[in-house]
């Protein structure tokens, strides 16, 4: 079975894809912890989160307009850095970052799923749902693009649905009044640096976008597909965002949400939709959580799959049968279930949320320093986004050091590994 067979996915199916992760990670996952950051202003964090992500995605639509490859990323820092440590890096800290989101979502997963036995919030049961999660796409993934492709736009009609029911359901519980959800001044209780940290996570709940790019070798008429996809699912997860944000707003206090930061949307339902409420929005948390993580992997094992061919990565099969992709799902998968069993919810979107920063300056610098020309992109777009990310970016980071110092250090801990593995490899498939 060849699994970069050229026109397999359909435009519908990349968007779908790029709908899976995006509403996986945002509205179940990250709702809830970046209200406990910008408080009432959390459904305005998500709106400037999507503009910051509207202009990250040009380059990567410019890019893909000009080099279609299933190994989106990967590829567009090749061509803009060359086969060197920059583009190793980079392209690492965004298969990390990809393999994080897939733990963020495996036990927002299990922490909705547990919503139907009395709430409890089990240290034994979520994790361990999130790794029958992320066992189950994988089982998926090697059905092949067909399945993957069918899979991902059924769940997605139906998770973008039920979202959108549930949203309209508690706007009209709200009376449809948006003067209750937009506050009429800021809270003196939240600083600048905290409001740009909500936006990280908010900037965090776009990135799933990004993954579309690696449809580029099997999607239909890529040079203009892969960017269509990239535009209309930023589109259709910013309303959808919005919506389920103003009901949520309407619905709960701000501290209701944070008490409930992992599974706010549940609690966000039972206002207009009583028990029923819960037991529906929890059954369309597990469709879009399963449609996350499938797009996921789906998206990073062909992308760690291309850095393995361009040798910026070891490999080793260890005896498992199949072709590179499939060996680098194992991987993937593997490295998935450690982060959902031993990370907490917080700091698996945080570690993300930074990782994901870091590589979109290094990609929208490559673009402006090397390819603008080439592919005739606006430098001004491209510098306004690399000022927007560094400034979102340390605000974070600033914040995070108040608060959670280990999560500063395992992140710099984490980059090290990556630098100095990888300066270790190169040089030694240099001298090999």
């Amino acid at each position: 079975m060849d699994n970069y067979k050229k026109n397999s996915l359909t435009l519908k199916g990349a968007v779908a894809l790029g709908i899976g992760v995006m509403i996986g990670a945002a509205i179940f996952a990250l709702l809830g912890q970046v209200a406990e950051l910008s408080g009432s202003l959390f459904p305005i964090a998500f709106l400037v989160g999507a503009l910051i992500s509207g202009f990250s995605a040009y380059a990567y639509i410019k890019m893909s307009n000009a080099y279609p490859s299933s190994g989106g990323i990967a590829m567009y820092l090749k061509e803009a850095y060359g086969k060197g440590i920059v583009t190793a890096v980079a392209a690492l800290l965004m298969a990390f970052a990809m393999v994080i989101n897939q733990s963020l979502v495996a036990r927002t997963f299990g922490s909705y799923t547990m919503q139907l036995f009395d709430g409890s919030q089990n240290d034994f049961w979520i994790p361990m749902l999130g790794v029958i999660l992320l066992v189950l796409t994988f089982l998926i993934n090697i059905a092949g693009n067909k399945v993957i492709d069918k899979v991902s736009f059924i769940m997605a009609i139906v998770k973008v649905g039920g979202i959108a029911i549930i949203a309209i359901g508690g706007l009209w519980a709200a009376g449809f009044s948006f003067g209750k959800v937009i506050p009429a001044e800021i809270s003196g209780d939240y600083s600048i640096g905290s409001y740009l940290g909500a936006l990280a996570l908010s900037i965090l709940a776009y990135a799933g976008f990004t993954t579309i790019t690696n449809s580029g070798e099997e999607i239909i008429k890529p040079h203009k597909n892969v960017g269509r996809a990239i535009l209309i699912s930023l589109v259709i997860c910013t309303v959808i965002y919005l919506l389920v944000a103003f009901a949520v707003a309407g619905n709960l206090s701000v501290p209701k949400i944070i008490e409930a930061k992992d599974y706010s949307l549940a609690e966000a339902a039972k206002p207009a939709f009583g028990i029923y409420g819960l037991w529906f929005i929890v059954v369309i948390a597990i469709i879009a959580t399963v449609s996350s993580v499938l797009a996921n992997v789906f998206a990073i094992s062909r992308m760690t799959a291309m850095l393995t061919e361009m040798k910026l990565i070891p490999h080793k099969h260890f005896g498992m049968p199949g072709n590179l992709q499939q060996h680098m799902l194992v991987y993937t998968i593997v490295i998935a279930i450690t982060l959902t069993i031993f990370f907490d919810l917080s700091r698996i979107a945080s570690l993300g949320a930074i990782f994901y920063l870091i590589m979109d300056v290094i990609v929208q610098w490559g673009v402006f320093k090397h390819l603008r020309k080439k592919i005739k992109a606006n430098g001004a777009i491209l510098l306004t986004t690399i000022v927007l990310d560094v400034i979102v970016l340390a605000a974070f980071i600033w914040m995070k050091a108040q608060s959670d110092m280990l999560l500063i250090i395992i992140s710099a801990v984490l980059l090290l590994l990556i630098f100095v593995g990888e300066k270790w490899f190169l040089h030694w498939k240099k001298n090999e």
